[in-house]
Formats: structure tokens, sequence, C-alpha cells
């Protein structure tokens, strides 16, 4: 197998050092005032971008780090790849396998006198879990309402810093997981009176645990054939830049902003591109299929050493795909001078409280009707964000190989 890190940086980002490697340097001094001494949550740090933002803060020797996921085996990882390091892990290190939302956090948060620094990443992250009512509901329940609660218990315990990840699908959002990072955007920015509040807009992040790219390597190591959409253009970061780019919105946004990266051209590329390259840099000669079926079929040579390896590659035709990304709307202020790397979204007006409790109320009240459809769910999204340009196709991704 490949070294994956070399081939993010030689065929996807097509740069050999992080992006945001000025802008750390050149705020060095601010993160460590922001983070050295200070005690630090991660919720949902067991994921790749949670991951990777607790590598680049342990950096700056915060007093304290306690990571919260529902992830089990995924904290085990983090620990045991922290401690292979040469690198700084404070005597206060806690993993907790929990969920946020559930009442031993909140006595563990209390018990603790809450932190100085927290960063949530808990979230649904992926457009195939969009698929009906119940899995919407499942979706908006973890991306909004548990978030809220959490919102709420730091009125309580005010944080220097407070981040919650969005995703570039949030802007102009066609599909439900984006358009529910949306609504947590717009109700993170109404707490903004009670402690600073920020976020980041990225791209997607090259083999993060359940991309497209992360399953290329499960495909290979069992013999499968790999399907991937042709028309689908994405930017790419590297799991180390997600962190950072997390970590500098944090520490040094001033609140009610939103960062996102900024990208050329160059990082922009399809997934079957992706998958060509990675399947040529491993030996392997790619062979295109018309059909799911037919690289099925072909791929039983793998297991007889044929370095034939079957693809399929196909045209979009799934609910929620966009065919490109975009990381701001033309109605956003936006700040380009400030950083070398990054790009922020200033200017941002908070909606009132009482239009995020009406949105609450009102999403209840579906949840709680068993006649409840999907479309409704989408019909009081589209009533909230206005550019929620949401279509219903009748297929979902689980639908694909």
């Amino acid at each position: 197998m490949i070294d994956i890190k070399e081939f993010i940086c030689d065929f996807v980002t097509s740069r050999k050092e992080s992006m945001f490697t000025v802008d750390i340097e050149s705020n060095k001094a601010k993160l460590s005032t922001e983070i050295e001494g200070k005690s630090i949550l991660v919720i949902g740090g067991a994921g790749t971008i949670g991951a990777s933002y607790i590598r680049a803060v342990l950096k700056f020797k915060p007093k304290s780090l306690v990571v919260v996921d529902v992830n089990e085996n995924g904290l085990t990882e983090l620990t045991r790849d922290l401690r292979s390091r040469d690198g700084y892990v404070p005597e206060d290190y806690v993993t907790y396998p929990m969920n946020y939302s559930d009442y031993v956090f909140e006595k563990m948060f209390r018990n603790r006198g809450g932190f100085d620094i927290v960063a949530n990443f808990s979230a649904h992250k992926h457009v195939r879990s969009e698929k009906d009512v119940y899995s919407v509901q499942a979706l908006l329940e973890n991306n909004v309402i548990r978030a809220r609660k959490l919102l709420e218990l730091l009125k309580e315990y005010k944080p220097q810093h407070f981040f919650c990840v969005s995703t570039d699908k949030a802007a102009n959002p066609v599909n439900i997981m984006g358009g529910s990072k949306k609504i947590m955007e717009d109700m993170i920015m109404a707490y903004s009176n009670e402690f600073p509040v920020v976020t980041a807009r990225f791209a997607n992040v090259a083999f993060s645990n359940g991309s497209l790219p992360a399953g290329f390597i499960e495909r290979i190591a069992k013999r499968q054939p790999i399907s991937a959409p042709r028309d689908v253009t994405r930017y790419f970061v590297s799991p180390d830049e997600s962190g950072e780019i997390c970590m500098l919105a944090c520490m040094l946004g001033n609140s009610r902003e939103i960062y996102f990266p900024k990208l050329g051209e160059e990082q922009v590329m399809t997934f079957s591109d992706m998958a060509t390259k990675f399947l040529k840099e491993q030996g392997y000669e790619v062979v295109e299929c018309g059909s799911e079926h037919d690289a099925i079929e072909l791929s039983e040579n793998l297991r007889n050493g044929s370095k034939e390896y079957p693809v399929y590659y196909f045209g979009s035709d799934t609910t929620g795909e966009k065919p490109c990304e975009e990381f701001y709307t033309e109605n956003e202020t936006i700040e380009m001078e400030r950083y070398g790397a990054l790009g922020v979204v200033t200017d941002i007006t908070p909606r009132p409280i009482f239009e995020i409790d009406t949105l609450f109320e009102d999403m209840n009240n579906l949840f709680n009707d068993a006649e409840t459809k999907k479309a409704d769910i989408v019909t009081l999204m589209k009533r909230f964000l206005k550019n929620f340009d949401h279509v219903e196709k009748g297929k979902n991704l689980d639908s694909k190989m």
C-alpha cells in the first residue's frame, strides 16, 4: 500500500507542506497565549477532523484535554496515536466514550466547572445520511437539537472560545446535511451575545474516515471494484490541514465569523480522477466497466493476481449531490486579506433567538407526529432557510456500490 500522506501531497492537494504553515507561524505568539495552560474540551474528537484539531492544539501545550466521542474504538486509537508520537500530552488527559447530549456528559462538564475552550466536531457529515424520515430526523437531532443542549450549558459556563464545525455544503445548501449545518450556523450565532462563537466551512478532507477515497483503500484490500461519480468536483484539504483550519478559526477568530480555506482550481478534482490516480500509483491498469455488475464480475480476476482493476464511473443521479462546491454566498461579506490561506465571512447579523425557538417547536411537532414524511421536514427547512434548494430525486447513495 502506498503512503497515503504522500499521495495526498503529490496528487490531491498538490503541495508538500500545509497551506496554513505561514499563518500558524506568523500567529504563533497569539496561539500560545490562547492555548497554553488552558483547559480544552473536544467533542467528536475521535473523527478525522477532531483528531487533527487535537494534534494541532497540543503543540501549544494546554493544561488539560478532555475528549468525548461515541466511538469507543476511535478514542482508543486516538490515545494510542498521541502516546506513540514524540509530542506533548497533558497530565490531565481523559477520553470519554459518551454522547454529549446525555446526562453523564452534563454531570462531567459541571463537575469540571466548564472549560476555557470548547470545540464541537460531533455531526452527521455524509450526504448519504439523507434517506427517509427516520434518517433525516436522526441527522437533525445530532446536528441541531443536541448541539443546542450544549449551547444552553455553555451559557452557564461561558468558554473563552467556542467552535462548532460547519461545512462548505452549508453555503447555498442543496442537501439536508448541508441545510442542517446552515441551521447550526444560524443557531450558534444566535448565542454569540452570551459567549464568543466561531465556525469554519471547508472542503472535503482527503481520505477522512468514512469518505469515498477512504473506501478506495478498503476496496483494494478486499479486492472489490471501485465505484465513483465522474461528474462531481470537490475541493480537498489534507487531514492535518482540516485540524489546522479549525484551530486557527477557534483561537484567532472574532465572534460571529465563519472561516474557509482560500483554495484555487488546482485543488479541484473529481472522485473518478482521484480513484484512477490512486490505482495507477499502486501499479494497476484501470479498466472502466459499463455497470456495477460488470465491475463485480471482473473483480474476481483480482483474486488471481490480475493487475487490471475494474472501476465503474457514473453520472450522479442521487438526492442531495451538488455538482460543485462553494464556501460563501453572494450575500455574505468576505474578507480575504487578513490571513494568507484563510478567508473570513464577517458582519454576520445573528437571527433572533425566538426564530430558533419557533424552528425547534415546529421540528419537535413534526418529529412527534407519526404521519410526518421526509417532504414535511424539507418544507420546514425551506421556510427557515430561504436559499435551501433541495430537490428530491427518489434515489440515495445507499443504492450505489
